[in-house]
């Protein structure tokens, strides 16, 4: 049912034989090929710290504000929200890299929690992850995008639904061109739009301190930041922390590419450490900096926060705004792309989905078919979703899934405590987060009973395929000879196969004493 345990290494030219002979009667002759094709280490820490940064900072900002400021009451205990949770996400993040160094396996959740529950588990996190979370991500950012930028098209009313829905259609087809073509490009694409998004921001926070220094802070004062205009339920105040963690996601894309990292028992860390404390820093100035240009009935009625910052305080240069989202977007559509991809990579590797999706092309070494599967399932989803009923479903599985991996790291250090682990953190690390975690999905599940219950719905439905698709091993024959030729079929059309590894060179967690004897 599982993959065998592999290492990756550098990609290297093919010559003209090895190339012909890659795809002979369907399949790999690793024989005949003189050289190696896996995935390239190409990620460094300025791109491992644009991938974070790029994953965290894509629509979230832009939207969610709205949906905290309604459900806290408050401008003031919205503010202290989103304080909180950086702080929560620091505290993941924490457990994130132990797990990351622990088990350097591309996947991230879906890996470790595989590695320490069994595959039922970790099947139902991945069949959640590839059916709704990332889909679901790329769609409402996909959407984002295309509003930003057809906004002064349309400048006194919302994007036609069919010319919104092609725009982000053809972002989202293009970028995955862009990332089926070259890792390189792709991480390229990562840099400089992350760098795009944090100069956009800083424009915001800068013009919001200009105001703050002129004596427009009305909103900000303690006696008007914390007169509430309605009293917030717990339930309520979980819905708006929920709301705040859809701007926070994407904080542990890194580990999904963890074999792609140079050197990851460094920088994964490493780029964690810089990321998100710098991500909280800029959510909360942005957030104080909306509130020097709008009172919160202006906020709540804005459908596109940022723009109607821009037009009360730029003038004439309110175009910036738009402009400004549309490539942040931009920015988080590629790297929701380049990550979620190495989870569908991953869990084909691990048995859990189909072979074909563990496959690569043999000259630019990118995961062309999990690529397209999650391209097809975000254009499905777009089509069908409505942008803030997306991100309740999204957020609740994201933090279920987030609680049942910290979960691991307690089992795996009760099981393991001898294993080698770089990084170890303090136990009331994990503890404290997982008490957040409770509280969230318990009072969450009890405000939206509905869309809680969808999600736990959605995720329930992989039992059955899990033990149909994984689990049942003797098909019928005539279903395996289908499977073999839709196999052969899509190595023909996208030209991949499997990457190949070098079983000496491969990592695998190490016990202290093990590491000694070494």
């Amino acid at each position: 049912m599982d993959g065998g345990k592999r290492h990756r290494s550098n990609c290297t030219k093919q010559d003209q034989t090895a190339q012909a002979t890659m795809l002979k009667n369907g399949k790999y002759n690793r024989e005949s090929s003189p050289e190696r094709v896996t995935l390239k280490k190409e990620i460094g820490l300025v791109s491992a710290c644009a991938i974070i940064i790029g994953n965290i900072i894509g629509s979230g900002i832009f939207i969610s504000p709205k949906g905290v400021l309604e459900h806290s009451g408050s401008v003031g205990l919205a503010l202290v929200i989103w304080v909180l949770g950086g702080g929560i996400t620091v505290l993941g993040s924490l457990c994130y890299a132990e797990l990351g160094v622990t088990i350097p396996k591309s996947g991230g959740d879906y890996s470790y929690v595989t590695e320490i529950f069994g595959g039922l588990v970790g099947f139902l996190l991945l069949w959640s992850a590839v059916l709704i979370m990332y889909p679901t991500s790329l769609a409402v950012i996909s959407l984002t995008f295309s509003n930003y930028v057809l906004q002064p098209v349309f400048p006194d009313c919302i994007a036609p639904y069919n010319a919104s829905r092609i725009l982000s259609t053809v972002c989202v087809l293009f970028l995955t061109w862009v990332n089926c073509s070259s890792v390189r490009w792709a991480t390229r694409i990562q840099d400089v739009f992350t760098a795009g998004k944090l100069l956009a921001l800083g424009l915001i926070i800068t013009v919001g301190l200009v105001q703050i220094c002129k004596g427009n802070y009305k909103w900000l004062e303690p006696q008007a930041a914390f007169d509430f205009w309605k009293t917030p339920s717990v339930g309520e105040i979980a819905l708006a922390f929920l709301q705040g963690s859809f701007a926070f996601s994407g904080w542990n894309f890194l580990n999904y590419v963890t074999e792609e990292l140079v050197d990851p028992r460094r920088n994964l860390p490493r780029a964690i450490f810089i990321s998100i404390p710098l991500v909280t820093f800029v959510y909360t100035f942005t957030n104080i900096a909306y509130f020097t240009a709008m009172s919160p009935e202006e906020l709540l009625s804005s459908n596109a926060v940022a723009v109607t910052f821009g037009q009360k305080l730029l003038g004439a240069m309110s175009w910036i705004m738009p402009i400004s989202v549309a490539l942040s977007t931009f920015g988080g559509i590629n790297g929701y792309l380049f990550t979620s991809s190495r989870l569908c990579f991953s869990g084909a590797r691990e048995g859990h989905m189909p072979s074909l999706l563990a496959m690569i092309h043999f000259k630019n070494c990118t995961p062309i078919p999990a690529l397209l599967v999650c391209c097809t399932a975000t254009i499905v989803i777009m089509f069908i979703g409505e942008t803030y009923t997306l991100i309740n479903y999204l957020s609740f599985i994201n933090y279920l899934c987030y609680g049942v991996t910290i979960t691991g790291l307690l089992v795996l250090r009760w099981r393991k405590p001898n294993l080698f682990r770089p990084i170890k953190v303090n136990l009331l690390i994990p503890v404290t987060y997982l008490i957040f975690w409770a509280f969230l999905l318990i009072f969450s599940l009890y405000s939206e009973p509905v869309v809680c219950g969808i999600g736990l719905v959605i995720i329930l439905t992989g039992v059955p395929v899990y033990f149909l698709g994984v689990y049942w091993k003797n098909k019928p024959k005539c279903l395996d000879n289908f499977i073999e030729s839709i196999t052969y079929s899509g190595q023909k059309l996208c030209y991949v196969v499997y990457p190949q590894h070098v079983e000496a060179e491969e990592e695998t967690p190490l016990d202290c004493s093990q590491k000694s004897e070494a």
